[in-house]
């Protein structure tokens, strides 16, 4: 597994240097713009955590764009009442999976079908690209869908040729970011490779899910690993000591300040300042008909190398056993030799770092659940309102038409009982003044302290 996390990587760097896309910064309001799986939000969420911790400094709003069962012809009818209304100065726009069909696939004239949906998609991406272009205060990148998984051996409908119609989408968005000058993350190929990789362990592996088109957990987070590392975040540490207890020498602090070094081969004690929390890993399973974890995902990719580096090394501690205490208290037991090696704090879930950043990874799961309320409001808009010239009525009788025509369509049923009440812009004003309230307070809260840590031979 290291040796496929090692391979992995190296294919990852050799795809994303291609196109890089700019971290995100300070005041920044960026939204995601796309279909189910954006509007599932949690590599979105992943994102906004990463730059919670990482950067506690710099505040930034990141929102999510998406709608369920949207192709390029349903963002442009969007694009102005639902992603330009938020007003962001940096928006990613990512489609295919709708676009290329499902059970036309299964018909004879597949290839034909395909290619004349690939052709609309193009088209209508062309008019969101025209729109786009007029708005140069607004950064665009663009970015590929993660793949359908008609590899899998797990049953279930299996739509053969769709993985090739997708990557022709690919294509021309890449070739439109090119045109454009625009940053073009690939979520695609890579995603695509890894699966092929890991199948090749266990053919009933999928990286996507039971449905081959959904994400999980884990999955969500290999999506946002690669848009981080299309960033160039990838490499930056949460913190880098070293220390040589010997010379009782600070060696290197990266990310961090060290202060009040006491040093010895049987003991070590210093006032430790991050600049960043760690990432704390979610081991629930939060997706619908997905049993992926978050947590799963760091078997597949070296997330932790890559993104969760929260480094103590010690060099020449007296042989035996030490215990590790921050604030007084033990968070840990590791020998010499390990710490020779350096220990990951990051990965540690006692330290008081670890437990401040799970506070604000709680925080921002609260603030995409409030987010979903909003985003099956306007998947009501965009796939039964807009099409019957009734947009944002938000009156009685949009209310009973919703009623009418749920009791015969699953997936309105499903956005029926949240419309009852999302039809209110009171309510709906209240939800965003929650999650702009979650927002100030994960920046209150997640601001690193100066700890002292300790280390004690046993």
């Amino acid at each position: 597994m290291k040796k496929l996390f090692y391979s992995f990587g190296l294919s990852l760097a050799s795809l994303c240097a291609q196109a890089q896309v700019k971290p995100f910064q300070q005041n920044d309001r960026v939204i995601f713009v796309g279909n189910s799986i954006t509007e599932a939000g949690a590599y979105v969420s992943y994102i906004y955590l990463y730059y919670m911790t990482h950067f506690p400094g710099r505040k930034l709003v990141i929102m999510n764009g998406g709608i369920g069962g949207d192709k390029a012809s349903d963002i442009y009818r969007r694009l102005d009442y639902d992603i330009l209304a938020k007003k962001p100065n940096v928006l990613v726009l990512t489609f295919g999976m709708n676009d290329t069909g499902y059970f036309e696939f299964n018909n004879s004239d597949a290839d034909k079908t395909a290619t004349e949906r690939i052709e609309a998609s193009r088209k209508n991406y062309v008019l969101v690209e025209q729109r786009l272009q007029k708005l140069p205060a607004i950064q665009k990148i663009l970015m590929s869908s993660p793949p359908y998984d008609e590899t899998a051996k797990i049953g279930g409908n299996v739509f053969r040729g769709k993985q090739k119609a997708m990557l022709e989408v690919v294509k021309f968005q890449e070739a439109a970011a090119k045109r454009n000058s625009w940053p073009f993350a690939d979520l695609f190929r890579p995603m695509t490779a890894l699966n092929a990789q890991l199948q090749q362990k266990d053919s009933t592996f999928t990286l996507i899910g039971p449905d081959r088109v959904h994400p999980g957990n884990a999955g969500h987070l290999v999506m946002a690993s690669l848009f981080l590392k299309n960033q160039g975040l990838d490499g930056k540490p949460v913190a880098d000591v070293r220390i040589n207890a010997a010379e009782g020498k600070l060696q290197q602090a990266v990310n961090c300040n060290i202060s009040n070094l006491s040093a010895s081969t049987g003991k070590v004690s210093f006032g430790y300042l991050a600049q960043s929390l760690p990432f704390p890993v979610d081991t629930v399973a939060r997706m619908w008909g997905n049993n992926q974890k978050q947590s799963d995902a760091l078997q597949w990719i070296p997330f932790t190398e890559d993104f969760n580096r929260e480094m103590l090394q010690v060099q020449d501690l007296q042989a035996g056993e030490y215990n590790l205490l921050i604030d007084g208290h033990s968070v840990g037991k590791w020998d010499a030799a390990a710490f020779a090696k350096g220990i990951n704090l990051a990965t540690v879930p006692e330290t008081p770092q670890y437990k401040q950043a799970t506070s604000i990874m709680q925080l921002n799961l609260r603030r995409a659940e409030v987010e979903a309320r909003l985003r099956r409001y306007y998947w009501i808009q965009g796939n039964f309102f807009d099409k019957r010239n009734m947009r944002l009525q938000d009156n009685a009788a949009a209310l009973d038409s919703v009623r009418k025509y749920a009791k015969n369509d699953g997936m309105l049923r499903y956005h029926e009982e949240n419309y009852e009440t999302a039809m209110y812009k009171e309510l709906r004003t209240l939800w965003q003044q929650e999650i702009d309230t979650i927002v100030g307070l994960i920046y209150t809260l997640n601001k690193p302290v100066l700890h002292k840590i300790e280390i004690v031979k046993i």
